[in-house]
């Protein structure tokens, strides 16, 4: 009696099982900030100080005082200096009186309200201003940014540009951050040929390992490329042995399928403890995941689309989780489709599409054929556009779910 296939997991049971069991790396390290740049904050970030440390102008134009705004029609004022980004004016304002200043540049004691410089007429002794502003406009306050002793950045924040900038303007010259993940991958057939190699009939160029390299490079781990692996048990087995000596995560494509008529699996089942699972998702349904010796092990499926939309689905999320990282799941936005989407009821469908503006709204569009294979796809793309299970062909004018890819996996 032949046994009932294995039922296929839902995303969600997936990423369940697979997230309960990742726990974030524990090695922390001090670094310089700009060295930190993609790493994991590993400490609550406080401000030591005040941002702005002290009232500063908003616009290039003159520094006033409030009371000599006039009510109606127009008033002269006596301009008495200037106040530079850097070199404060040196003394101290009276009615009357203005002080030409600079964006950032210190408030003279006395003034409380900067008029732009577009919005005055100069006099022979300063300036006249007319009755359309306001006291306090274009002024910066102390710790209006940021107050001193405050949490700015929280432990599981990535770094990147903002942040390093932020860190910088508190003074803060080094962080405590979680070590790089260490990430390794191969490509195992005899019929793949790296770039560069001539291919002889029934051969192919391998591709997954550099989509792979591409996505795991915008998360900024450090990679180990072991190439590709010819089909051989031995040449698998020292493959993975290796990757998994110097890694946490290894990452393969392909030869996890039924059917696949290599020695992937054997050395698997050999050497590791690991899941071999259906998921009800189009593209991508076969996933490997467990462990090998100390390094988690992910094996995706083979066609290059299928390979791409389980790392971002799967193994993005574990990746992000590893590192420490608090937010791990992809953005969604919900925008109107262009396009009639076709699809069959049974699996959740990532199909690829565009995100773009059209009449002042954000809409998407279908990149068109959404075939597995059809990698030159996912490079027009810049959204996943998410269809529920259930769901069967979705009417253009269908508002829908997108997951951007932000720059993972398109530009």
């Amino acid at each position: 009696m032949c046994e009932k296939p294995a039922p296929m997991l839902s995303l969600e049971q997936a990423l369940e099982k697979i997230l309960n069991v990742i726990e974030p790396l524990e090695h922390i390290e001090s670094k310089q900030i700009m060295d930190a740049f993609g790493q994991t904050l590993a400490e609550a970030i406080c401000s030591p100080l005040n941002v702005p440390p002290y009232r500063n102008s908003a616009m290039d134009g003159y520094a006033v005082c409030g009371e000599d705004l006039p009510e109606s029609g127009e008033v002269e004022l006596k301009l008495i200096g200037t106040s530079w980004a850097g070199t404060p004016f040196d003394g101290e304002m009276k009615t009357g009186e203005s002080v030409r200043i600079m964006t950032g540049a210190k408030m003279p004691e006395g003034a409380d309200t900067v008029i732009m410089q577009e919005h005055i007429e100069k006099t022979d002794s300063g300036i006249r201003i007319g009755d359309t502003h306001k006291t306090g406009q274009n002024v910066r306050h102390i710790g209006e940014d940021i107050a001193e002793g405050g949490i700015v950045l929280e432990p599981g924040k990535s770094l990147k540009a903002a942040e390093l900038g932020l860190l910088a303007s508190l003074g803060i010259a080094e962080v405590k951050v979680r070590r790089p993940l260490k990430v390794a991958f191969f490509s195992t057939g005899d019929e793949l040929r790296a770039v560069g190699e001539p291919l002889e009939d029934g051969q192919i160029y391998d591709s997954n390992r550099y989509t792979i390299f591409g996505m795991l490079k915008g998360l900024g781990v450090e990679i180990h490329d072991l190439g590709v692996i010819r089909d051989k048990r031995e040449d698998v087995e020292a493959a993975f042995n290796k990757a998994a000596d110097i890694a946490d995560v290894v990452f393969t494509s392909g030869g996890v399928s039924v059917g696949d008529a290599d020695y992937v699996k054997e050395t698997l089942e050999k050497l590791g403890q690991v899941n071999l699972w259906k998921i009800a998702m189009k593209p991508g349904k076969p996933l490997a995941f467990g462990r090998i010796g100390q390094a988690w092990f992910f094996g995706l499926p083979g066609n290059p689309v299928s390979a791409m939309a389980t790392f971002y689905q799967v193994a993005l999320p574990a990746l992000r989780k590893l590192m420490g990282q608090t937010e791990v799941m992809p953005l969604t936005l919900k925008v109107p489709t262009l396009d009639s989407l076709k699809k069959r009821p049974g699996r959740l469908d990532f199909q690829r599409g565009i995100l773009d503006y059209e009449k002042d709204q954000l809409v998407v569009r279908s990149i068109g054929p959404q075939g597995s294979h059809i990698l030159s796809g996912m490079s027009r793309a810049n959204c996943f556009i998410v269809i529920p299970a259930e769901s069967g062909t979705v009417e253009a004018g269908t508002v829908v779910e997108v997951q951007p890819f932000a720059s993972l996996m398109s530009a």
